[in-house]
């Protein structure tokens, strides 16, 4: 076992004694964050919540569908101003979907925004963002894929936790339902953040599905990250993550082997993305060669190569991602990581 892994078993160890509290951790100043953990209020029973459309534009029956997905949880849907609309690829100019996630921040009565869908476009908004009335009005906000520019950024600019989980449209899977509401009702540390039971995706044939664990060991750290690409895209501007200290989601849907492993080798390039202490990578969608192929590598030869030789604890097939079995996963939050085991642990009150 590397130097590495047994300094993380301590470090595990050492947390366990309580002398890391949640206090401790809520003022605590963190590498390339502008301001201490903000932590969001927790939404009451039957919240009202904003549906809201920040990148592509959104087909009536995926709205129609989020919606009573959302209305069965419990919460009160509240449709925000422009997200029907469509304007080429995206729902809306730049200008208006920022004011659209703005007005969601500042409305009073809404406890919690929900991301329709992702697609491409939250990038371009980032710069028209107010940062500040965020801060002051701290609301849990959750999505994936293309939302990953929004949780980074956010939580750089301002600290807030948010939530990697599934968008609005893609919560048909009852897993998926219970890991986003549980996550949600627990207060204080020690929940159990697992993927999804082998069993219940037996069906499942593709070999993306399997949990493999990379590179054994623990790590503890906050939650950064989200998708590959824009992970990636965000290298070089103000809204670029520091991976030091860090553990790392990844997932990707849709991108060959070749390409996966430019992007990796580009953030290992980086500064930061070595000094990571876990890689907890998802269900990678549609990335593999097609099954008894030998053109060129497959992805897991890919992702061995490229974060095996770091010696950092990494996990494939982890339930998030582009995958129908999506758990809830708070950026900004500290966690223990177990590569053996595919699981993190939380370990702080995320709520306020």
């Amino acid at each position: 076992m590397s130097k590495r892994r047994n300094f993380l078993g301590n470090l595990v160890a050492f947390s366990l004694t309580g002398l890391w509290s949640s206090t401790l951790l809520s003022q605590t100043k963190i590498p390339g964050l502008n301001s201490p953990t903000i932590k969001p209020k927790k939404p009451k029973n039957g919240a009202r919540i904003a549906l809201i459309a920040p990148a592509f534009n959104t087909s009536s029956e995926k709205i129609d569908r989020a919606v009573k997905d959302l209305t069965e949880m419990g919460f009160q849907v509240v449709p925000s101003k422009y997200l029907g609309d469509r304007y080429g690829y995206f729902s809306q100019t730049d200008q208006l979907r920022a004011q659209d996630l703005m007005d969601a921040f500042k409305d009073k009565t809404i406890e919690a925004i929900v991301c329709v869908r992702g697609g491409y476009g939250t990038t371009r908004i980032l710069d028209q963002l107010d940062y500040a009335a965020i801060a002051k009005n701290p609301k849990p906000l959750i999505g994936f894929s293309d939302i990953t520019a929004l949780l980074q950024a956010i939580y750089i600019k301002t600290g807030l936790i948010g939530f990697h989980g599934p968008v609005g449209s893609a919560l048909e899977k009852s897993y998926s339902k219970a890991m986003w509401l549980n996550l949600w009702k627990h207060s204080g540390s020690g929940f159990l953040m697992d993927s999804v039971d082998q069993d219940e995706i037996k069906d499942q044939k593709s070999n993306e599905y399997q949990r493999i664990t990379i590179t054994p060991g623990l790590g503890r750290g906050k939650l950064v990250g989200g998708s590959l690409t824009l992970i990636t895209s965000l290298i070089g501007t103000e809204y670029e993550i520091d991976f030091t200290d860090k553990i790392v989601l990844i997932e990707e849907v849709g991108e060959k082997p070749y390409r996966i492993d430019r992007m990796l080798t580009q953030l290992l390039m980086t500064e930061t993305f070595k000094k990571a202490q876990g890689y907890a990578l998802g269900v990678w969608v549609d990335c593999d060669q097609p099954a008894g192929s030998r053109d060129g590598f497959s992805l897991y030869e890919v992702l061995k190569d490229r974060l095996m030789p770091t010696e950092i604890p990494c996990c494939y097939g982890m339930s998030f991602g582009h995958t129908p079995w999506n758990m809830t996963l708070p950026i900004g939050a500290e966690v223990t990581f177990d590569a053996q085991k595919g699981q993190l642990y939380l370990e702080e009150n995320i709520w306020s």
